[in-house]
């Protein structure tokens, strides 16, 4: 019996997802393993195997269909919703084949500016060719990603690198390169990007075709100006986009160690001599094209500064002037405030007294005020998120000013839900008591616009209750 007669049998919802999951996942783990031990050769011959299963092919295509949030979202060829017998057949031709159709720009607001973004989104066969290269490409590079870079990588988060920052600060008082990179996914160097991969000539010539394929922005009326050819960056709106964007900058925080040697000897201190006293080597955090580094030393950190816009000119990549600044912690540093804004949040060391500060590691001599730190790290909200997220309340508060309470409800709670689970984990107890007494008076200015005639105890009593009935 052929394959073909096999899969054309297959019923989608007949499919035992975990274990075809797991299938992959020891896979995977047996790529991840021989790319930390140096088999490239075995690293290659696995890759293979998992493009070429029927597994794979499946759980690519169920990524791309019924997982990822953009599964709505139509490429040139306009298909954007699959039946189950269509999964099927689109699982059954996918193939590695180094081809690609061309990508449709779609051009998006970045949030809280006037400034648009460009994404390039893929047709669906593409979405889930690029889904199963993933799934081959990603075990081999996590396992030679360097440990301070949290940014679209599995397992990892915006939070794992604002603990990263807190466990570098919390006890000592540093200078920080706060950085970003300008238009990283649309600067990026192909060929330095294709060098970096070094993969087997079946993927690379996939990734090229990916990289060249060009972009058709059905916005323009002439057709001549609809395609364009793209001779560099990395599509943002792709599956594959993110991992590419993290191979692109592998290396950053290695160029720095190479340059400020740390080991538990102690060796670093020979390199520093000419600073005439002990300093920590300089730490990076990177999330995506963000990124931070921190030192005790102000030379260190200014040197740094040098040492990656030298790295990143290889790449065909620059820091961005206007979102770059060398700051401190806990004083004012020149005209730069204290503090620094990472992902979203403000990060920022306070004086306080001896009752609220903590304390140095290590032993002190008992009754001894050495061990008392002075500051206190406090990581909150920043102003700009919280201004953004009561924009988008007011919004909808005011675009549905003529719809049922329930229906105005089950639009907010989600927002409202997502943005106070990502802020939750650090200091945001103001920022919410903020929130809730705005978002209060926005819902009550709602609630008596849809009552003009009636008096205030009456709009209380039909909108503002409590479980036990009384005024939350």
């Amino acid at each position: 019996m052929s394959k073909t007669e096999i899969t054309s049998k297959v019923e989608w919802s007949d499919i035992e997802w975990r274990k075809i999951e797991f299938n992959i996942w020891k896979l995977q783990k047996r790529i991840y393993r021989a790319s930390i031990s140096g088999n490239i050769k075995l690293v290659h011959k696995l890759q293979k195997t998992l493009i070429q299963s029927w597994n794979g092919k499946l759980l690519a295509v169920r990524r791309v269909t019924q997982e990822n949030k953009g599964k709505r979202t139509a490429g040139v060829d306009g298909k954007k919703v699959l039946t189950p017998g269509m999964r099927i057949e689109l699982a059954e031709t996918l193939r590695i084949d180094g081809k690609s159709s061309p990508t449709k720009r779609v051009w998006i607001e970045k949030p809280g500016k006037k400034e648009m973004r460009p994404l390039g989104i893929p047709t669906i066969e593409e979405r889930g060719k690029q889904a199963l290269m993933k799934l081959a490409l990603e075990p081999e590079w996590e396992a030679k990603f360097e440990n301070n870079s949290y940014g679209f990588r599995p397992g990892r988060s915006c939070h794992d690198a604002i603990a990263a920052i807190f466990s570098s600060i919390n006890k000592k008082q540093k200078y920080v390169l706060d950085a970003d990179i300008t238009k990283c996914f649309d600067k990026i160097n192909h060929d330095k990007l294709l060098e970096k991969v070094n993969t087997f000539p079946k993927f690379r010539r996939q990734i090229k075709a990916w990289l060249k394929c060009g972009v058709i922005d059905l916005s323009q009326m002439s057709e001549r100006e609809r395609y364009s050819e793209t001779v560099e960056g990395t599509p943002q709106g792709s599956i594959i986009s993110p991992l590419l964007a993290n191979i692109a900058l592998h290396g950053m925080e290695k160029r720095l160690e190479e340059e400020f040697p740390s080991d538990k000897q102690g060796r670093w201190k020979e390199a520093y001599k000419n600073l005439g006293h002990n300093i920590g080597v300089p730490r990076l955090i990177r999330y995506a094209d963000d990124f931070a580094v921190l030192c005790e030393d102000l030379e260190i950190i200014k040197r740094c500064k040098t040492i990656i816009e030298e790295w990143l000119s290889e790449v065909n990549l620059e820091l961005k002037p206007c979102k770059t600044r060398i700051c401190h912690t806990l004083e004012k540093l020149g005209e730069e405030e204290a503090g620094f804004r990472f992902l979203g949040f403000e990060i920022r060391q306070f004086k306080v007294g001896k009752h609220h500060s903590g304390k140095k590691p290590g032993k002190c001599k008992k009754g001894g005020k050495n061990n008392i730190l002075g500051f206190k790290t406090i990581i909150k909200p920043s102003k700009e998120k919280i201004e953004t997220h009561y924009k988008v309340i007011k919004y909808w508060c005011d675009k549905m000013k003529a719809v049922e309470a329930s229906a105005l409800i089950r639009k907010l709670n989600p927002i409202i839900r997502g943005w106070c689970n990502y802020q939750s984990p650090w200091h945001s107890k103001e920022a919410f008591s903020k929130l809730k007494n705005l978002m209060w008076s926005r819902l009550w200015r709602w609630a008596k616009r849809r009552h003009p005639d009636k008096n205030s105890k009456w709009v209380a009593r039909k909108y503002f209750k409590s479980p036990n009935n009384k005024r939350s």
